[in-house]
């Protein structure tokens, strides 16, 4: 039986397209392990299928001062430890990163065992953690086009990202049911990442008043970001955090506001919702998902409105002229030519893992 290593943590986003891979790497015979930090959200997200979990010593890479980045190089240089006496016992056939700053002792801890490593880089530039890993990467896969230039040429593999193909198997019925909406009106739903977006929840918040004259709108704040004021407001319902149910949620709605997240918008193109997208500004970034929101937004999947001039007025307005023309983006996104991530991204792993 072959063996495979998956990493990638400190958010959803880092994890969820590792978890698309998995019914695929069962079928193929693999025996999976997950190496992630100590008590990061990746931990929390794999509990529920049943795979084993390594955690390791980690550090966050960045680019602002900050006290910790006096102490983090040395979390890091234990986690390599770590990684490299586990990797050595385990002996992985392949190794398969979805990034994060969780992702770089492991990568170059496998790296420097001669396992094959394969990372993804979802984002339209790569992040600070993949570009410490791409020199020792045997296959980098991207999302987009634009990102191949970027990439060495001889690693380089456009995929596209996994989607869960559970996302498609939504029930309508039972997500109206969840949040007690009705079947006769449209919803809207909001989605801030897994960690919250504090601007666009508390934006969407000062809107209810004129949304929810013509929609209901179900709500994904963040953990710690529920509104007790708003528990009881008619046609709201707020969730922390969803999981399986998120499918349902899904098929019920009939447009999305989200943050621009790659992941996150390589699952409304594949799912084919007519979305908002409201990226997170340079100031408090590095700028990745403007990039990715451009991107969308050039090729007709997406509007997109620019955190800094979100007004309550403007996302009104934006959400009726979505629902509107909702036909026409869905007709983009259609004709998008989609690719297939988990095809072609096992064949890679296939591939560098010998067992082809």
């Amino acid at each position: 039986m072959k063996k495979i290593v998956l990493t990638g943590g400190g958010s959803a986003g880092h994890v969820t397209p590792n978890i698309a891979l998995l019914p695929s790497l069962k079928d193929a015979g693999y025996e999976i392990t997950y190496m992630g930090s100590y008590d990061g959200i990746e931990k929390k997200l794999i509990s529920d299928f049943g795979i084993p979990y390594v955690g390791i010593s980690t550090g966050k890479f960045r680019r602002y001062l900050d006290p910790k980045n006096f102490t983090d190089p040395f979390r890091v240089i234990k986690g390599f430890s770590e990684a490299k006496k586990f990797l050595k016992s385990y002996k992985p056939d392949v190794i398969f990163s979805k990034g994060g700053f969780v992702s770089v002792p492991v990568v170059r801890a496998g790296a420097s065992l001669g396992i094959p490593c394969i990372i993804h880089e979802s984002d339209m530039t790569p992040g600070l953690a993949n570009k410490i890993c791409i020199p020792v990467a045997r296959k980098v896969c991207c999302n987009f086009p634009e990102t191949l230039k970027q990439l060495p040429e001889d690693k380089a593999v456009l995929t596209g990202s996994p989607i869960r193909s559970e996302l498609a198997q939504g029930n309508r019925l039972a997500g109206l049911d969840m949040c007690g909406f009705s079947a006769n009106r449209p919803v809207v739903m909001v989605i801030g990442g897994s960690l919250g977006a504090a601007n666009v929840n508390k934006a969407v918040r000062e809107a209810l008043p004129m949304l929810l004259t013509d929609f209901q709108v179900v709500h994904i704040c963040g953990k710690d970001k529920i509104d007790n004021l708003l528990l009881n407001t008619a046609g709201y319902r707020q969730f922390e955090y969803v999981k399986a149910e998120l499918k349902d949620l899904f098929a019920m709605a009939d447009v999305v506001i989200s943050r621009a997240g790659a992941n996150a918008i390589c699952e409304l193109l594949a799912l084919k919702k007519p979305n908002i997208l409201i990226p997170l500004p340079a100031s408090s970034s590095r700028g990745d998902q403007l990039l990715n929101a451009k991107s969308f937004e050039s090729q007709g999947f997406s509007i997109v409105i620019n955190e800094d001039d979100l007004t309550t007025e403007m996302l009104v307005d934006k959400v009726h002229e979505l629902y509107f023309s909702r036909q026409t983006f869905r007709r983009a996104m259609s004709e998008s030519g989609q690719m297939d991530p988990i095809r072609t991204i096992m064949a890679l792993i296939q591939e560098q893992s010998g067992a082809v």
